[in-house]
């Protein structure tokens, strides 16, 4: 199956979003299907690609009459290629009776898109972010693999799923890197910083998983911390990175108060990793912190997809005991991510105990393990690794 038809959790809250306000615009890191859900969702809407150099300099020469061209509304691809666009669509919403979905704005350069939509369209214009593919949307297309380390090794990226275009995942992931660091980054930090800032994304791997050492990465990288913040920054407005904070709720505890580092695709993560096969992962020293990069990044996916805050955190407290994720959606998780094929009851044994700290009957534990199977054992859920997308709502 193309990755172009694979149906999309996201769709919904982007029928959601865009059945309310006149513009909806889709971030996302770069390649995780944007402008694909867009024409998916709306097949019957004209698509414009300002990739296009004729299309560019139309709209960029006459943006107000260029919108007008579009009495149904649009779909905008890499809208923020044209700064000008952003005040014309503006300028459309308001003078034209109201439309819900009018224009959709899609771009592969976050910062610019989001600030544009932000500054432009104030009111006007919802946010729907879209990371890579889950587990869930793979197994539904009959594209999951058998073996848990093998999509968490080659990630899930939709171009790698795409069998039209033959994608060896080390040379596709190189060529990901270096258009990030191209298009997106280059015009954040000095450009004479470029193979430092690569460095630095080398080093963040290390720390996926781990609580935040801004000073461990600003010595390891030879920069300041002030200049790691600023990094640390580009790389999360750009969805390559998500930190997860503390858990605050009141357990009578001194609680950490530093956030944890997690990239949003294993993948991506193994090849920073300088792992060159599933089999160098399943031997790395780093397979417990991928395994829980991946789990978190399918927690987060799960919220995003529909249209809501992840909402995640971690507990912490200054003895040691930790729980490894809570997610606090309808009711409260405390979830344990373990990279044991076993659903055994020792797993469960820091959630049981955060469950009883906090004495509420709605919070409830689950445990997120590589075996193939989901079952509930004495009040525990095991949740299979297939199941990790779909399983909490």
């Amino acid at each position: 199956m193309n990755s172009g038809m694979i149906d999309r959790a996201a769709k919904d809250a982007l029928l959601r979003l865009s059945s309310q306000f006149p513009a909806v615009g889709i971030t996302g890191p770069r390649q995780s299907g944007k402008s694909t859900l867009a024409r998916m969702v709306f097949p019957d809407k004209k698509y414009v690609s300002f990739d296009d150099l004729t299309m560019r300099t139309l709209a960029a020469s006459n943006p107000k009459d260029f919108i007008s061209a579009f009495p149904d509304g649009a779909i905008i691809d890499e809208a923020q290629k044209v700064p000008e666009i952003f005040d014309a669509v503006k300028q459309n919403v308001d003078s034209t009776p109201y439309k819900p979905g009018k224009f959709i704005l899609t771009g592969s350069s976050q910062f610019r898109l989001k600030s544009n939509m932000t500054d432009s369209l104030a009111g006007r214009a919802a946010f729907l972010k879209l990371l890579p593919f889950t587990a869930g949307e793979l197994k539904r297309a009959g594209l999951m693999p058998d073996n848990p380390y093998d999509l968490i090794f080659g990630g899930q990226f939709p171009p790698l799923y795409d069998p039209t275009k033959h994608f060896i995942p080390y040379d596709w992931y190189e060529s990901y890197i270096d258009s990030y660091l191209d298009l997106d980054v280059r015009d954040h930090i000095n450009p004479s910083n470029l193979s430092v800032f690569r460095r630095f994304i080398q080093i963040c791997a290390v720390y996926s998983g781990q609580m935040l050492s801004m000073d461990g990465i600003a010595r390891e990288t030879g920069v300041s911390a002030p200049t790691v913040k600023s990094w640390l920054s580009v790389l999360e407005t750009s969805f390559i990175i998500h930190f997860l904070e503390p858990d605050t709720n009141n357990l009578g505890k001194s609680l950490v108060k530093t956030p944890k580092l997690y990239f949003t695709d294993s993948g991506l993560l193994c090849h920073l990793l300088r792992l060159e096969s599933k089999e160098d992962l399943l031997l790395s020293q780093y397979k417990g912190a991928v395994v829980e990069t991946f789990a978190v990044s399918e927690l987060i996916k799960t919220r995003l997809n529909q249209g809501k805050k992840p909402n995640l955190t971690f507990y912490r407290d200054k003895s040691g005991f930790e729980v490894d994720t809570i997610a606090d959606w309808n009711r409260t998780f405390a979830i344990e991510i373990k990279s044991s094929g076993e659903p055994e009851s020792k797993l469960s044994a820091n959630t049981r105990k955060y469950v009883d700290l906090r004495q509420d009957q709605h919070t409830g534990g689950a445990v997120f393990y590589l075996g193939d199977v989901s079952v509930n054992i004495n009040g525990t859920y095991y949740v299979s690794w297939k199941d990790w997308s779909e399983y909490i709502k």
